[in-house]
């Protein structure tokens, strides 16, 4: 089936107008067949006093900028929003792409954004014990028409949310992370895509079929997850470095390559990207 492609612009160290620049072209390049942003506060492996645009408000912008495009956060930290309120910002950006949305959750791990704001990370258990309900709660608010939860982080009601959006019975969910005893674990239970966060085809490899024997210890079926990794571009544009990292995944059982733009923005790199893309041979079909 080959390795279809996205691109990623993290809101940090950037503008709105570059940011928004870049989406605009892309929407127009049938190669790159979604967009994502990040959930951070701070930037994060850089200066952390610099620029960082909120990712949710960001996202549904740039949903009411493109027509085509699919949209996600890569990922949303659970723990700074309560899954009832991410369920309800879900159906609503959902709504207002005309149903592009990808929802993209993950534990949440940034210590120092958490600490600055009061914010509670909790421990490793508690971080995951916390994101599993979450995953339930979005679900369910998502797809049913009411939901009642007692679990130890979060309590509902016969709670609502509507109107749900138009992609039944939720958007896809994007699980991003490694951890091989928790994360991979939720994510053969509760996603639908699942987010490598980058490095080398063996360690992918393995990965997947961790991924693959949770997904055997509950009876699904591991081709219903989509796996996709972030690719890195450098400030220096190496494009076939790119398409080298992309191709030695996609080996590996890459569905989805989402090529993490450096800052600052300049859709001048989209077309040069996509050629080499369209080039290389690697491209798959667009159907989910």
């Amino acid at each position: 089936m080959g390795v279809r492609f996205a691109f990623k612009t993290s809101p940090q160290n950037t503008t709105w107008s570059d940011m928004l620049a870049v989406w605009k072209a892309a929407d127009d390049i049938e190669v790159f067949e979604s967009g994502w942003t990040f959930d951070h506060f701070y930037p994060i492996f850089s200066d952390p006093t610099g620029p960082c645009l909120e990712g949710w408000v960001t996202l549904t912008a740039l949903a009411q900028a493109t027509t085509r495009l699919r949209v996600g956060v890569l990922v949303t930290g659970i723990h700074y929003r309560h899954p009832a309120v991410l369920a309800n910002m879900a159906s609503a950006v959902d709504i207002v792409s005309g149903g592009r949305l990808e929802l993209g959750i993950g534990a949440g791990w940034n210590e120092e954004e958490s600490d600055a704001y009061g914010i509670e990370l909790g421990s490793i258990t508690q971080r995951f014990d916390r994101f599993e309900e979450a995953c339930q709660v979005l679900i369910g608010l998502l797809s049913q028409e009411t939901t009642t939860f007692n679990g130890k982080f979060f309590q509902l009601a016969e709670a609502r949310n509507e109107p749900k959006g138009p992609q039944q019975p939720h958007p896809p969910i994007c699980i991003g992370g490694s951890g091989e005893k928790r994360t991979l674990r939720i994510t053969a239970r509760y996603a639908d895509h699942w987010n490598f966060v980058g490095g080398q085809p063996a360690e992918f490899a393995h990965k997947r079929d961790v991924l693959a024997a949770h997904c055997a210890d509950i009876g699904r079926d591991p081709n219903e997850i989509m796996l996709s990794s972030h690719v890195r571009l450098s400030p220096e544009r190496d494009y076939d470095r790119v398409i080298e990292e992309a191709a030695g995944l996609g080996a590996e059982g890459l569905d989805l390559a989402i090529i993490y733009l450096p800052p600052p923005y300049d859709p001048a790199v989209l077309e040069p990207l996509a050629d080499k893309i369209a080039a290389s041979g690697l491209l798959g079909s667009k159907a989910r």
